[in-house]
């Protein structure tokens, strides 16, 4: 903890840095008749095109003001209860104090000039690549759909991926304290029309954690009209079974009350069928061949909500309260295999059937705290947070063997009770500040996390019998105290930006029944650097390097074996340590269009799941373990264009190497290398069907000619989409109809063929489906678009400059 305060101390004092020079705007909303209107909603728009570029609401003295404005051709617009005044062009190069904005008694509707359909833009800044989406097509679309269509993302197995690793996903610079399974059931039931833009930042900066990869920033919309709007959607999916959910969300805005909450029930029922093979081999070759049907039917109930509570206490102090969770009370896993076995040239040996039903109870809840005082030029802002997840997991399982005349052989049955509880209370203060044309940034963060798993592991053939040597209770602690230091500037041709980040950590991993303890402290620093040199209008090159860190799951570090059948299992690894990546990128972008990357990284330690296969004793099981060493790289390429003013055409090719060498555990050999030359196509066609806009459509192509996976390699995936939108009752409604796995390949296979390991499966998920969706609005729908930013626009210009 010495080293961190002394890092921490030292560069308090330091302030000279640097920032992009923006302005602001402020004015008086009035009637025809002179008097002020309060609370009214004023818009700034581009010149251009009329969207949105920001919005605020006038006080009760009919003033408005808004900030971080960047110099442009503006439109300058006002509503209150349906009317609107004349557009006033602006010209904003410096502090501009216009007159009055007339709202007349008779005036055109808002709603087409405000909340106007337009293309996604993607837009390179200094630290991250911004994918705008608000008042897009793919707005109407869930947040995970616009997620995966991302420039530069990936969905592998899913999880969301950017160049090859996983990503982070933050809501507003906040982290999403889920599991990816958990992620992606929050952010389908979360409407993309809630979404303003999404941040792509590769090499993440001081800021923000030193541990996980890649990041993705949900940025939300700001809610800027007065009263009260909400919605209902529901949607149905029809795979190999059907399944649905319905939502509801509410909005509630005072001149210094916004209180949003959410809710939304997803049942669902789902099928996987894994075929598996396992080659095991001796010294004359192979001697045994097992071939597995694997059938999986899960039956999920999960209820997601969600609050959030923004107060302005006065000018210059505010208060957010959000809480979020989600229960699943059922979650039903209803296994069934059929393993054939035969010998070396293929006469059957014996057979048996292993069927395992598991139960399980699991809970996340989560809320924070957040006080943010603004002063000139910064602002003070203080956040805590709090998770509680729980897990509570029944398994019994039953294996018959039979003789390959069919004859019974034995049984074996067995039952196991495993209960997990996290706790995860973090605090975190983050200073920001302008120092004439410089931006500093400055905080700390401590994170205390706590784990208790619990398995105990019964046989049931003559009784339930308690089984010690299977069972355990493992207690995980981890505490991390960080603090960091960020500084910018931007010249006429030049952006920086640099940081730091110091973390010392402490952790104690406690097996009871095998009476060990792994003890782990460290102290570590993560520097971040960013350079962006605009050559003209036309033409920029950029480099940025950071330096991060990935820590072990608390479910990975558990020593319990997690059984399929006696022949099959997954065990963790208390041994598991934190990996260190250094990586490295260089940008060139075209005409804000044509946008190329090139990026290599040192992946280090790299944590993966191995499959191991025990020849001798015909045993196969997974371990997660550190490679020995890891490294990719590779070049990205995004392209986005109107071809004409009905069709948007988005591109995103990535050639990539990838490669990671592990240790052989049951091989003769210390290590083996697997390594995979590949590439990623996707083409998006977005289309306006309609005249007045309120048709759309989206066409889709994504194509990966294969991967790794620690050992496994995986074939070459193809996935056609296709979606159709159409607005009704006066934009009132929205319907919408998406075709995914059009051409039935988007399932791949996976192969582990190296030394002594010959072992594969081939999964088939319900990829191939049709969904119908449907959105109803009401109260101030027009505005639905806009909803509360949780973090302002201070902390955002700070952050991405």
């Amino acid at each position: 903890m010495r080293p961190l305060l002394l890092f921490f101390l030292a560069f308090l004092g330091y302030c000279q840095i640097a920032h992009s020079q923006s302005y602001q705007l402020t004015g008086t909303v009035r009637d025809e008749l002179g008097e002020t209107i309060p609370f009214a909603s004023v818009f700034l728009l581009q010149a251009t095109d009329s969207v949105m570029v920001k919005g605020t609401s006038a006080d009760e003295l009919g003033i408005f003001l808004i900030v971080d404005i960047d110099p442009g051709l503006y439109i300058v617009q006002c509503s209150y209860i349906g009317k609107t005044s004349q557009g006033l062009p602006l010209d904003i190069r410096s502090d501009i104090k216009i007159g009055a904005l007339i709202i007349p008694e008779q005036a055109e509707q808002l709603d087409e000039v405000v909340v106007l359909s337009t293309r996604p833009k993607v837009e390179r800044k200094v630290d991250r690549l911004v994918f705008n989406v608000e008042n897009t097509v793919l707005s109407q679309s869930t947040s995970w759909d616009i997620l995966k269509q991302t420039p530069g993302v990936i969905l592998m197995q899913d999880e969301l991926q950017i160049r090859n690793q996983p990503a982070v996903v933050y809501i507003n610079d906040r982290k999403v304290q889920l599991s990816p399974s958990e992620v992606r059931n929050l952010l389908e039931n979360y409407q993309g029309q809630n979404i303003k833009s999404v941040e792509v930042i590769n090499n993440p900066p001081a800021k923000y954690d030193a541990e996980g990869g890649a990041v993705l920033n949900i940025i939300t919309n700001k809610n800027i009209s007065l009263g009260y709007k909400g919605n209902i959607s529901t949607n149905y999916t029809q795979g190999i079974f059907p399944k649905y959910n319905f939502g509801t969300s509410h909005f509630y805005k005072t001149d210094k009350l916004n209180i949003n909450a959410s809710y939304a029930y997803a049942p669902r029922k789902d099928f996987k069928n894994s075929r598996n093979r396992t080659n095991f081999i001796d010294d004359t070759g192979i001697f045994s061949r097992w071939d597995t049907d694997f059938d999986k039917t899960n039956r999920f109930e999960t209820h997601i909500g969600g609050i959030t509570v923004d107060y302005t206490i006065n000018d210059r102090n505010e208060i957010n309260l959000t809480s979020n969770m989600q229960l699943s009370p059922k979650r039903e896993y209803d296994n069934f295999q059929n393993t054939v076995i035969t010998n070396g040239i293929g006469i059957l040996d014996s057979t048996f059937t292993t069927a395992s039903f598991l139960d399980e109870r699991k809970n996340n809840i989560s809320g924070d705290i957040t006080y943010k005082h603004t002063f000139e030029n910064g602002n003070l802002m203080v956040n805590g947070h709090y998770t509680a997840f729980d897990l509570n997991r029944t398994q019994s399982a039953s294996s018959n063997y039979f003789l390959p005349t069919g004859d019974f052989i034995r049984n074996y049955s067995f039952f196991t009770d495993a209960v997990q509880d996290i706790e995860i209370i973090t605090a975190q203060v983050d200073y920001s500040k302008l120092f004439g044309s410089v931006s500093f940034e400055t905080g700390a963060k401590a994170s205390l996390i706590n784990s208790d798993s619990r398995l105990q592991f019964f046989t049931e053939n003559n009784g339930r019998v308690f089984v010690p040597g299977l069972s355990d209770n493992y207690l995980y602690d981890e505490n991390v105290y960080a603090a960091y230091i960020s500084a910018s500037k931007d010249w006429e041709k030049w952006s920086i930006k640099a940081g730091l980040r110091a973390e010392h950590t402490q952790s104690s991993g406690n097996s009871l029944a095998l009476s060990t303890v792994n003890d782990l402290e460290y102290f570590e620093l993560f520097p971040s650097l960013y350079v962006l040199y605009t050559i003209n209008e036309n033409h920029s090159l950029a480099f940025d390097y950071s330096r991060k860190l990935k820590r072990p799951r608390y479910e990975d570090l558990n020593p319990f074996r997690t059984f399929i059948n006696e022949n099959v299992f997954a065990e963790g690894n208390p041994n598991l340590v934190p990996h260190f990546s250094n990586n490295f990128n260089l940008n060139y972008t075209l005409n804000q269009e044509f946008f190329f990357d090139f990026y290599y990284r040192d992946n280090g330690n790299f944590i993966s799941l191995y499959t191991f296969q025990d020849n001798e004793n015909q045993i196969l099981r997974d371990v997660t373990m550190n490679a020995l060493k890891s490294t990719s790289y590779g070049f990205d390429f995004n392209y986005g264009k109107s071809i004409t003013n009905n069709w948007y055409l988005y591109s995103y090719i990535s050639i990539f190497h990838e490669e990671e060498t592990f240790l052989a555990l049951e091989s003769d050999a210390f290590s083996a290398t697997n390594s995979i030359n590949g590439y990623y196509i996707d083409i998006t066609n977005y289309l306006t069907l309609s005249k007045d806009g309120t048709f759309k459509g989206e066409f889709g192509l994504a194509y990966l000619s294969g991967f790794l996976l620690a050992s496994f390699d995986m074939t070459e995936t193809t996935n056609l989409t296709m979606g159709l939108q159409k607005s009704l009752w006066n934009k009132r409604a929205e319907i919408s109809l998406n075709f995914n796995d059009i051409l039935g390949k988007a399932n791949p296979s996976y192969t582990s063929r190296y030394l002594n390991q010959d072992n594969s499966y081939s999964p088939f998920e319900e990829l191939q489906n049709v969904r119908l969706s449907f959105t109803y609005n009401f109260g101030n729908f027009r505005l639905e678009d806009n909803k509360r930013q949780l973090e302002k626009a201070e902390r955002d210009r700070i952050g991405s400059e």
